[in-house]
């Protein structure tokens, strides 16, 4: 049975604040642990006007502590930004504090431009091709403390906080199946490499102590309404949002615009319609004929809903559409 999960981008819309984008998020949890979703993970960027979960681990003990059942985490914390024993505290902090209920996904992206990533880390001598080195090092301090190690994550040894390697692109696909990991595939807005990333995830899997088989998760837009007509007008709000951010003028969730597409170049309509193929986007009819084809399509395990919806009333209502379908099981 394919669970079913929440990315929330913590969405500052034009016309609010932060403090309104957390409010939502705490709502949304609430009711996502009342439908049944597996999880709810948050993401870390910088420099965004639009998100407003940059301090990761501060929301993530925020939302573990209105809820009780959820798994709550990130997805993910970038981890070029963090020396592993900060992110080991942080997270075992969390874990001591909601016992069984965290995750922690890991990118080696920055999150951000290249000059905010220099304002993160004081100086960019540290190389992305250390991610997987320094994973390994994070798992090392959650782990069990070995006899005479010298360096010790308190809260943090052994409370085993299960990591997951997120990607979009098959060197995060290989990283995991190496290490027996989890995968997470960001198929939500970087789809082109999809498919050959989830075949070699499967194909060069190695069982480890945290996983024995495969785990695959794939992010999947959700936009549902009443019908396809008012959907489509809602889907406008993120796509406004992507063309910006693309364009490198990102910045807070707009209103939806109607024929907003007819204003695009020929090359963003096709960007466009690329990320579309990984999204549900319509009436509950159509939007549970689009999931189910997803997942027979790639095998997943697991989808990670993203819902950028800009009336937050609108995108808790997409949500419910989405667990109501899968309420007997995919």
């Amino acid at each position: 049975m394919t669970r079913l999960s929440i990315l929330d981008l913590c969405p500052v819309i034009e016309g609010s604040t932060p403090v309104d984008a957390l409010r939502n998020s705490m709502d949304l949890i609430r009711h996502a642990e009342n439908w049944g979703f597996e999880r709810y993970w948050v993401a870390e960027h910088h420099n965004m006007r639009g998100i407003a979960s940059s301090a990761t681990a501060v929301v993530i003990g925020h939302l573990a502590g209105g809820t009780s059942k959820i798994r709550v985490g990130a997805g993910g914390i970038m981890l070029p930004n963090h020396a592993p024993l900060v992110i080991a505290e942080q997270f075992g902090t969390l874990a001591s504090l909601y016992p069984g209920r965290i995750d922690l996904g890991l990118g080696r992206a920055p999150g951000t431009d290249q000059v905010t990533a220099n304002a993160l880390r004081r100086t960019l001598n540290s190389d992305v091709d250390d991610f997987p080195r320094d994973v390994v090092e994070l798992q090392h301090y959650l782990k069990e403390p070995q006899p005479g190690q010298q360096v010790l994550a308190v809260p943090g040894a052994g409370t085993e906080v299960p990591l997951w390697i997120l990607g979009s692109s098959l060197y995060g696909a290989g990283l995991a199946a190496m290490l027996g990991l989890p995968y997470a595939f960001a198929s939500h807005f970087a789809p082109a490499y999809m498919e050959a990333a989830i075949a070699l995830y499967r194909e060069k899997f190695e069982p480890s102590a945290q996983l024995q088989k495969p785990h695959l998760m794939l992010g999947f837009n959700v936009c549902a309404a009443d019908t396809d007509e008012e959907a489509m007008f809602l889907r406008t709000s993120s796509m406004q949002s992507f063309v910006k951010l693309r364009r490198g003028t990102p910045g807070q969730m707009p209103p939806p615009l109607r024929d907003f597409e007819q204003s695009l170049s020929a090359t963003e309509q096709q960007m466009l319609m690329e990320i579309m193929r990984c999204s549900g986007v319509g009436s509950p009819e159509t939007v549970e004929t689009q999931m189910r084809a997803f997942i027979k399509a790639t095998g997943a395990d697991e989808l990670m809903l993203v819902s950028s919806i800009y009336d937050h009333d609108k995108r808790v209502r997409s949500l419910e559409i989405a667990a109501e379908i899968f309420q007997d099981g995919a």
